[in-house]
């Protein structure tokens, strides 16, 4: 079975030794390989990496801003998570938000709430092979701070368990990837309980992958550190649709972030890498 820590080393170590000098927007410059696929097995563990301390608050608070259709900064950073601020003043926006980018497209795809579809779906058409959720959407890219580098992802359930794949045409591997890798093996987790379904298999496609040059030395020191046991998750409640009569019929349950708890998390001292924005 295919452990996500294995996995991400295995990824670092192609990039260091094998990767391609490629020119980026930033101006950093970055050591690049292209398609390449990454899969954990949930009964493994949480999969929040240990070779470097990785934010837990981060990874879940993004992810509850998407679920929630929201654009704005001030959630971000009312919960500790300032990481988008330079591409939102990067981008000349004045509105204290991002634009339509992740939770808008999720949540209202040109009048679609394709999250609240899946849902409904998982339930009650389990073996369609259109659950599905895009954040791509041409038509409103100009008014984003960035495009979605995670730009969809596909649930498959069959015999019980719940698996789910995203795609990402963008992969900062050493400072952004670790936290993808959280938020989506979290959104597996959330999905499967509100079906009452086994978390299964968690699997990640790639286009561009990549090292910043100046992560390369972070990458190499990530790897010098032995493998540590994964955390466990526990998580109160799913994603589900309400069936309480007094609300609105199709109203979307989301947990609240004090129902999702990280327990035995024992990782090496965290690992500083500077972001890369660009003009």
């Amino acid at each position: 079975m295919k452990n996500i820590e294995n996995e991400y080393r295995g990824l670092l170590s192609e990039i260091l030794n094998t990767g391609m000098d490629k020119e980026d927007r930033t101006g950093t410059g970055t050591r690049s390989i292209f398609g390449r696929t990454i899969r954990h097995q949930m009964a493994d563990g949480f999969p929040l990496l240990t070779g470097k301390k990785v934010s837990f608050n981060a990874a879940r608070t993004e992810l509850l801003w998407i679920l929630q259709g929201r654009t704005d900064l001030k959630y971000l950073e009312d919960n500790g998570v300032k990481y988008w601020r330079p591409d939102y003043e990067r981008s000349g926006r004045t509105d204290e938000t991002l634009g339509p980018v992740y939770g808008k497209q999720w949540r209202d795809f040109e009048g679609v709430d394709q999250l609240k579809n899946i849902v409904y779906s998982i339930k009650n058409n389990p073996s369609s092979r259109r659950l599905m959720v895009s954040a791509w959407a041409p038509q409103d890219m100009k008014d984003m701070a960035l495009p979605p580098c995670h730009y969809a992802f596909q649930i498959y359930i069959n015999n019980g368990k719940l698996d789910l794949m995203w795609m990402q045409r963008s992969v900062d591997t050493f400072l952004g990837l670790p936290y993808d890798i959280a938020m989506y093996g979290l959104l597996l987790e959330m999905l499967a309980k509100g079906a009452d379904l086994i978390p299964g298999e968690l699997i990640g496609q790639f286009g561009d992958c990549h090292l910043y040059n100046n992560h390369l030395e972070q990458a190499k020191l990530y790897l010098s550190r032995p493998n540590r046991a994964l955390p466990q998750l526990e998580l109160e409640s799913g994603i589900n649709i309400s069936s309480d009569k007094s609300v609105v019929p199709d109203y979307l349950n989301i947990p609240h972030k004090f129902e999702i708890k990280l327990i035995n998390y024992n990782p090496y001292a965290a690992i500083k890498a500077e972001l890369s924005v660009g003009k």
